[in-house]
Formats: structure tokens, sequence, C-alpha cells
């Protein structure tokens, strides 16, 4: 006898979709191809409206005792004048905070929380996805278990749910010419270090241009009084002799990089001298996938990375995925006699405002400012004012929080997606 749902991939977006299942009283089981889930990665952002669908999990007082919520977001120049500043999370007026923590830290506990609620053996890994088959009454996914027995496993489930991240191998096995995640050109380094905390302790900073920029914000508050400092060094290159298939756990050179920012010593950060007190960093490309026409086909729908990988530009990535798992609980919930009209009413409410956000983050999103800037005053200025008008900035600013769903009048009523109206399609 099969299960109404299988999730496939124990990431973000999956447990998010198998913890909001669950709650239904849907009944649901997770396989994830890494044989067991570690605290990778660096820092990661979620913003106030994946924040409330966190929260209706329970998780969110948990979380904030692990993470930083920052109040306020500013940009400098790459002379470190600042640009603007506004207000974030419960400062800017949100119910709920933004939230910087560890991306490895957030990983495990949603998977602690699904292995308690769901049970052990419910959430499983150690199961690499070969395929799926469809048939009229689901799907059956087979499994390689890498647990050094040479046994495989395949489950049937009414609904198959890939989040198996930017190489998704349902993905793959759908759109097989799709090839490698697109690259723009820009290599991230992205390390945490301990140091002390930057301006007030409470703000994200982000500093430069497209072609060259660092990205600083806390992720966690230290006994010592110091911060666990999350920061990104990014630059433009040609030399794709660095291009790699991005990793979790791919190990960066400080010196192919931190060269170039030797010069960016402010009055207000040192970053050289952070840099060279970070204990290692890890290598991105910045890439994404081109949006597509379709995530369902039969009873197998795409939902988070596997869906709409998108660059790592406002904050935004992982927060889709947990919307995107909300929605699709709702779809199921409303409609669990009808899978395949659930799965048509969540790509009709998630597919278009994602790709939305994959050409928008392609467009620099919320960062065409810093752009602006140091296109019109790359020697430094007087004042802001006669470079960028605040109303230029907002119109960015503000148009990109509408496009990404966290517009302050988006979640003024404070209820999760999940109790969302999704009898119908949308208008």
């Amino acid at each position: 006898m099969g299960h109404e749902v299988l999730v496939v991939g124990g990431g973000i977006a999956g447990l998010a979709t198998a913890l909001s299942l669950h709650a239904e009283g849907i009944d649901v089981v997770v396989r994830e191809s890494v044989p067991k889930v570690e605290p990778l990665g660096v820092g990661i952002n979620l913003l106030p409206h994946a924040i409330r669908e966190l929260d209706a999990l329970g998780l969110l007082d948990e979380l904030e005792q692990v993470g930083v919520a920052p109040t306020n977001l500013a940009y400098f120049s790459a002379r470190g004048q600042m640009i603007w500043e506004e207000a974030r999370g419960r400062a800017a007026g949100y119910k709920w905070p933004q939230l910087s923590l560890h991306r490895g830290t957030l990983q495990v506990t949603l998977h602690h929380a699904a292995v308690a609620r769901l049970g052990a053996d419910r959430v499983v890994t150690g199961r690499h996805l070969i395929s799926i088959d469809q048939h009229a009454e689901g799907a059956t996914a087979h499994f390689d278990c890498r647990d050094g027995s040479g046994q495989q496993e395949s489950i049937d489930a009414s609904i198959v749910i890939a989040a198996d991240g930017i190489h998704s191998a349902v993905r793959q096995q759908r759109f097989p010419n799709e090839g490698m995640p697109l690259w723009n050109g820009a290599l991230l380094w992205r390390g945490a270090v301990e140091y002390d905390p930057i301006l007030d302790g409470n703000t994200m900073v982000w500093a430069g241009h497209p072609d060259q920029k660092f990205v600083a914000y806390p992720i966690r508050n230290l006994e010592n009084g110091k911060q666990l400092i999350n920061f990104i060094a990014e630059y433009r290159t040609d030399d794709r002799e660095l291009l790699e298939r991005e990793d979790w756990n791919r190990a960066g050179n400080l010196d192919d990089f931190a060269p170039r920012f030797e010069e960016w010593v402010f009055d207000w950060l040192d970053i050289p001298t952070l840099l060279r007190a970070a204990p290692g960093t890890f290598l991105f490309p910045m890439v994404d996938r081109d949006p597509l026409d379709q995530w369902t086909q039969g009873r197998v729908t795409l939902i988070g990375d596997a869906a709409h990988p998108m660059y790592p530009i406002g904050s935004n990535g992982a927060s889709q995925g947990i919307l995107d798992a909300r929605v699709l609980a709702g779809c199921i919930r409303t409609h669990r006699n009808d899978p395949d009209r659930a799965l048509a009413i969540y790509e009709a409410h998630r597919r278009p405002p994602t790709s939305a956000i994959v050409l928008a983050n392609r467009g620099l999103g919320p960062e065409m400012p810093m752009r602006l800037v140091h296109e019109r005053a790359p020697h430094g200025f007087d004042s802001i004012d006669d470079v960028i008008s605040q109303d230029e900035i907002l119109e960015v600013t503000d148009g990109y929080r509408r496009t990404a769903g966290f517009a302050l009048e988006a979640l003024a009523s404070g209820k999760s997606l999940i109790d969302g109206n999704y009898a119908e399609l949308p208008a």
C-alpha cells in the first residue's frame, strides 16, 4: 500500500513540506540522499513571510534562540560611503522578524523536528533517487540504499514532491538536455568568522557594486561579546577555471579573492582584517536556471530550488521554498481526494511569482541602486542626494518587496499561507 505523499529531498523546502503536511494529518514520508544530515554551509536569511510560516509550525522560538534578528539593512559604496538604510523585520513594522542564522542550524532544526513529529522510519537518509515511474494511482520512486547493503527501495505514493535542489534528479529526468545551471560570471566566497559587532550589531551590510561586492551580517551572538559574522566576498570574472558544480562544502582559497578587497578599509569596518580572521571560506558560482513553463507532470511536482533556483540576491531562495511548502500543503489539504487538482492549483499560485523573482534577481533585484551609484559616482560623492534620490531607491526596494511577496501590507492579516483560498485556480 502506498503513501499519500512522498517528498524526495530532506533540505529546507522538503522538510517544511513534510512538517506542514503532517500537521494537517496527511500521510507523508521523506527520503534524503545524504547518509547523515550535518550542519553544512554558512549564513542564511529568512524574510518575515517565511518566518510567519515557520512560526505557524511552532519553530520560531527555537530558531530565534540560535539566530539574530536584524533590524536594519544598509547599502554602502565601494568606498564605504552610505547610500541607503532601511529598517527590517519587526523594526519595520512586521509582526515577525527577519532572521539571520547558520544554514546548517536551520537544516538540523527542521530535520530534528521532522524526525520527532513524523517518526524516524518516515524521515530516512541515505536514499539516492534513481528514477520515478508514473501510473494511474500516482507514481513509484526507486532509490539506491547508501548504507552499504547494496539494496534498493521503491516507494509508491499518490503524489511525489521533488525537493532535491538545484541539481534535482527529478528535474533532470524530465529535462535531460537542460544541462548545468547558468552562471552569470560572478563568484562568491562565503564564510563565517568570530568578530566584533559591525555598526550596531543588528545591521546587514551590503557594500560595493555588481562587479565587486561585500556583504556581512551577524548570524549568532556569542558569550564573549563578539558575533559570528557571515560574509560574502563577490566579484565577476571571465576565469572559468574556478567554475565547478556548487557544493555547500567546496573550500575556497583566501588568496583568490582577498587581494581585491585590500583597500576596502572603512572607518566602520576593516574588511581585509575581517577576511584574514576567517578560519576558511566556501566558494560558490552565482548560478540559476531559466524558469520552467511547467512544474508538474502527472502526480510529480517540483518545489524549492528544484523548481526555481535563483541568484542569492535579496535573501529570498530559502524563503520562497518555505512559501512553496505551505501553499502546496494547503492545496493538498483542500483537495485531498483530487491530487491532480491540488497540484494544478499549487503550481498556478507559485510558479508565476517565483519565475518573476528569478528574473528580478537577474536584474540585480534590490541591489540596483548600488550599481547606479557606482556608475554615476565611481570616485565617491559629497552627498548621496546629488547621485541618487530616495524616491529612486524606494522605487527599486519597494518594488522588489512586492515581487517577492513580503511587502508590509501583504503580511498585515497575519494569516498563514496554508490557510489560503485554494478551492479554485487563481484568477
